[in-house]
């Protein structure tokens, strides 16, 4: 990525909106172009300023930051990737966003270093991947009876072992140890179970896979 990373802040509170901005604006490489203080707004704020990355409290008024994830994922030609702050990492909107299109979240607790390193790794276009956390959210708050869906049966037995091991949360160097292949193969196969599942990212394709019943969350 050339130039800074550019970031849009999105939270009702405004001491919440400083600490995030401070903190990222202290950093190199990073840099906060926008505040937005409702869902509405932060689709518009992020149409105006194209970010790379948005952080997105769930609950705003009016529209919430579920709602506002989908508006800018389903309206904009190149999204910016979403990471959801909360302060409760089981909130059943959490589950929510995630399904929405996120591309994972954070506490708003975490420290400083957690922060910039979820949006440095997200403007990689890497997933914020917490395999407890979201097989607990999944547990809690996925639909009940989870149904078959078509694409399980298209996948091949090695993207289907990828995505069970996407899903522990391994990097694709680990799932290339552990399936004793190389990494280019693994990046084929993930690329491959993207496509198959109609997911963008990691997250959203073990979202897919807990909801169709394929992963187990407990």
């Amino acid at each position: 990525m050339s130039g800074p990373i550019r970031v849009v802040v999105a939270d009702d509170e405004r001491m919440v909106r400083t600490a995030l901005r401070v903190i990222l604006d202290a950093e190199s490489g990073i840099e906060v172009v926008g505040e937005a203080t409702t869902g509405a707004e932060a689709v518009s704020v992020v149409r105006e300023r194209l970010p790379d990355v948005v952080l997105m409290d769930v609950r705003m008024p009016g529209i919430d930051g579920i709602r506002a994830t989908e508006q800018i994922l389903a309206t904009l030609a190149a999204p910016p990737r979403v990471v959801v702050v909360t302060t409760f990492e089981n909130d059943s909107h959490v589950y929510d966003a995630l399904r929405a299109g996120a591309a994972g979240f954070l506490l708003k607790r975490a420290a400083a270093e957690e922060l910039i390193q979820a949006v440095r790794l997200v403007a990689r276009s890497d997933s914020l991947l917490f395999p407890a956390q979201i097989r607990d959210l999944a547990a809690r708050h996925a639909p009940a009876g989870a149904t078959a869906r078509a694409w399980t049966a298209r996948l091949t037995g090695r993207e289907a072992q990828v995505l069970r091991l996407m899903a522990t949360g391994r990097t694709n160097a680990e799932i290339a140890e552990r399936m004793g292949v190389g990494p280019a193969t693994v990046k084929t196969h993930v690329a491959a179970v993207l496509a198959k599942t109609g997911t963008r990212d990691r997250t959203q394709a073990v979202i897919a896979a807990y909801e169709s019943g394929f992963v187990r969350p407990r």
